[in-house]
C-alpha cells in the first residue's frame, strides 16, 4: 500500500513540475481514437503560431478527421469539410476563406519526423507558398541516406533555378509571343538565349543549396521528408513526453506522440488516400 502512495505521490509532483513545457512556446494536445499528439508552436512562425491557437480556442478544427494518410510521408488534416463526411467523399479543398503568408525559416526549421507544417495549394496557382488557412500535417516521413540526400539536393537546385526562369518567362512573355506571332525565329533564339544568360547570372548570385550536415545527420537517423524544405511552412513540432504520468499510461494502452503518428499512418486508406476508418481529432489549447 505504501509503495502505491509513493508512485501516486511521484506522478503527481511529476505531473505538475516534470511535464512543465520549459520555454515560453505554446503547447497544443491533439486528441485522436489511437491517442494523444502534443504539440509545441514555434514563436519563430508567429502568424501560423498565432492562427492555430485561435482555430484551437474556437474548437474549429474539433470533430475533423486525418483525411489523407500516407504512410512513409506524413498525415493530413484539418479540412472542415470532413466534420461527419460520407465515406468515400473527396476531401481536401476545405478552409476558413483566407490563406496564411509563407513563413520559412529553413535551416533552423525543418521538416524531421514529427514536424508540424501547413498545408496549401501547388505551385501553379500559388507561386507565393501561402498556406492553407486550417490543413495541416504531421510528418512521419522516413530515414534516408546519403545518396537520397545528395539527389533532392540538386532537384532542389534544379527546382530554384527552374522557378528563376519561370519568373523571367512572365516578365519576357508578351515579347515571345509577338516574335511567335510574326514569325521571328532569329530574334526569339536570341530572346530566349537572354533569358537563360538572366536565369544562370540570378542563379549564380546565390549561395548554391546543400543540405547542412547536422540536418542532414538527423534525416539519416529520425528520418524525415526533406523534399519539402523550403517549400512548405513548418511551424511546430511533436513534443515526445517522458513524464513518469505518460509512461503510466502506456502500461494502460494509452499511446502519445510518435507512436501515435505511426498507427495513423499504418491505416489501411482509399484510392485517394482517406483512411477506411475515421481518425477523428479533437485539438485543445494546453499552454498559450
Amino acid at each position: 500500500m505504501r509503495k502505491i502512495l509513493i508512485l501516486l505521490f511521484t506522478a503527481f509532483f511529476v505531473s505538475i513540475y516534470g511535464c512543465s513545457p520549459k520555454s515560453n512556446e505554446p503547447i497544443v494536445l491533439i486528441k485522436t481514437n489511437h491517442g494523444n499528439i502534443k504539440l509545441r508552436l514555434y514563436n519563430e512562425t508567429p502568424a501560423h503560431r498565432d492562427n492555430f491557437l485561435k482555430l484551437a480556442r474556437e474548437g474549429y478544427l474539433d470533430s475533423t478527421l486525418f483525411h489523407r494518410v500516407i504512410k512513409d510521408f506524413m498525415i493530413q488534416g484539418g479540412d472542415p469539410d470532413s466534420k461527419g463526411a460520407e465515406a468515400g467523399m473527396h476531401l481536401g479543398e476545405g478552409g476558413p476563406g483566407y490563406t496564411l503568408p509563407a513563413e520559412f525559416v529553413y535551416p533552423a526549421i525543418f521538416h524531421k519526423k514529427g514536424a508540424l507544417a501547413a498545408a496549401r495549394e501547388g505551385d501553379r496557382t500559388n507561386p507565393e507558398k501561402r498556406s492553407s488557412g486550417s490543413q495541416f500535417y504531421i510528418v512521419q516521413g522516413k530515414v534516408f541516406e546519403d545518396d537520397k540526400l545528395t539527389k533532392i539536393e540538386n532537384q532542389t537546385r534544379e527546382g530554384k533555378k527552374r522557378g528563376i526562369f519561370n519568373q523571367l518567362l512572365t516578365e519576357y512573355n508578351d515579347s515571345l509571343n509577338v516574335l511567335q506571332k510574326i514569325g521571328d525565329e532569329s530574334k526569339m533564339m536570341a530572346l530566349q538565349n537572354k533569358i537563360m544568360a538572366e536565369v544562370n547570372q540570378k542563379y549564380g548570385e546565390e549561395p548554391e543549396f546543400s543540405i547542412p550536415e547536422n540536418i542532414k545527420e538527423i534525416y539519416k537517423t529520425v528520418g524525415g521528408t526533406p523534399h519539402l524544405d523550403g517549400s512548405y511552412t513548418v511551424f511546430g513540432e511533436v513534443i515526445e513526453d517522458k513524464c513518469l504520468m505518460e509512461k503510466i499510461g502506456s502500461m494502460f494502452g494509452k499511446r502519445y506522440g510518435l507512436e501515435v503518428i505511426d498507427l495513423i499512418a499504418e491505416e489501411e486508406t482509399d484510392g485517394r488516400n482517406r483512411p477506411l476508418k475515421d481518425i477523428v481529432m479533437e485539438i485543445k489549447v494546453i499552454k498559450e
